[in-house]
């Protein structure tokens, strides 16, 4: 398999693997695309504990802080680390190829 184990080989250039277009992967069962595994996606929360406070409904975490949440995974993680539950930080004055973020509209 080379240096490319577990990357689609659809998206590689090498010697890097890269992300995929946006919607090249079946939506989830929410008609949701690229929820994870493409690039982490940054959150309005910043990181730290405890974590849902004041609500475990929406849960925002702190009111301030030096670093956000990011969640979904990239492309660059192993499998088991794709998925919109877990966590990781990002410094809101860096990026990588690997941050990204999702457009919503609200009804």
């Amino acid at each position: 398999m080379g240096p490319y184990f577990g990357y689609n080989t659809n998206f590689i250039a090498d010697p890097y693997a890269y992300t995929s277009p946006v919607g090249f992967f079946e939506p989830n069962g929410y008609g949701l695309y690229d929820m994870a595994g493409n690039v982490f996606e940054w959150c309005w929360d910043w990181y730290g504990t405890p974590y849902g406070q004041p609500s475990a409904t929406n849960p925002t975490g702190p009111g301030t802080g030096s670093t956000r949440v990011l969640r979904g995974g990239c492309w660059g993680n192993y499998a088991i680390y794709l998925r919109c539950a877990g966590r990781a930080i990002g410094n809101p004055a860096g990026g990588t190829g690997a941050f990204g973020f999702r457009c919503v509209r609200g009804p």
